[in-house]
């Protein structure tokens, strides 16, 4: 029967979708690393007033778990997030969405490779049907549109993106830290933020600024608490029930509620691609969540 995790793995995604519309949206107005940077900022301003005592706390216990820590801060919040707002500035909706469609596999083998997780042919069978899925929504039915992609920069960096992603899925599995959930998100933000410091202060000498207007500063506001305070807290419990092969799954997600998302807030149209590769995504998940009574 579909579980729990099902329902805590949806939110992610949908949570990411919405940051993938709001950070193009206002592509002129926040640079790519002043994104990530402003909203872990701000991240970090709502969560540590609530986290701080027992982040103290548990210093000792992150001291001595440190790698993995840091390893984990390096490959989602400085890494990921970055590397995808550079990579939408050269690369198109479809191919950034594409080249993810690695993650899933990516998770799969690093499981297989660093963890030993067998891949099962219920899992194997799952990630084929939401790939078919996701490549209906991005090719709107039209699977000649695939041969008229070309690669950009962007390509490469929506590749490493998804790469560094992997990894911190894997690493959530490998290297349990006994910490609350937040207390250790906090603790990967302020290294993330650290390590992202010195990229925004070259942006910054390059003459990129942010401008402040409404719009930016919602956009950051969204990106601090749903695309990641919530964002992440969903997806490590959710790793941390099902794997993160399983989860990885989920990412295919994105483009469907992107889509999805774009017909409520854009007026886009609803066609029938967008039902097929929904139910197609959704049916290759259940199949590598359902568990048998």
């Amino acid at each position: 029967m579909i579980n729990r995790s099902f329902l805590l793995l949806l939110l992610p995604p949908l949570f990411w979708a919405g940051n993938a519309l709001l950070a193009r949206a206002t592509a002129g107005d926040l640079p790519p690393v002043a994104l990530a940077f402003w909203r872990w900022i701000l991240a970090l301003a709502l969560i540590l007033p609530f986290t701080g005592r027992d982040l103290w706390a548990s210093r000792g216990i992150l001291w001595r778990h440190w790698r993995p820590v840091l390893g984990m801060a390096l490959t989602s919040v400085a890494a990921y997030n970055t590397l995808l707002y550079l990579a939408v500035q050269t690369t198109t909706a479809i191919n950034a969405t594409l080249v993810g469609t690695a993650l899933p596999i990516m998770v799969l083998l690093l499981a297989r490779l660093w963890l030993g997780d067998p891949i099962r042919p219920r899992q194997t069978l799952g990630m084929a049907v939401s790939i078919i899925g996701l490549l209906t929504v991005v090719t709107r039915g039209e699977p000649a549109r695939l041969a008229t992609l070309t690669l950009t920069p962007g390509d490469g960096l929506m590749l490493l993106a998804s790469a560094s992603w992997a990894t911190y899925s894997v690493m959530l599995r490998r290297f349990p830290i006994p910490v609350r959930g937040f207390t250790l998100l906090t603790a990967l933000i302020v290294l993330g933020w650290l390590m992202i410091l010195p990229f925004y202060l070259f942006e910054l000498s390059l003459g990129y600024t942010v401008h402040l207007r409404p719009m930016t500063l919602g956009v950051i506001a969204y990106t601090a608490v749903c695309a990641s305070l919530l964002a992440y807290y969903f997806w490590n419990l959710g790793v941390a029930s099902v794997g993160a092969p399983t989860a990885g799954l989920f990412a295919n997600l994105i483009p469907l509620f992107t889509a999805i998302l774009g017909v409520a807030l854009l007026g886009e149209t609803f066609a029938w691609f967008h039902a097929l590769g929904g139910g197609l995504i959704f049916a290759g998940i259940a199949l590598a969540t359902m568990r048998r009574r």
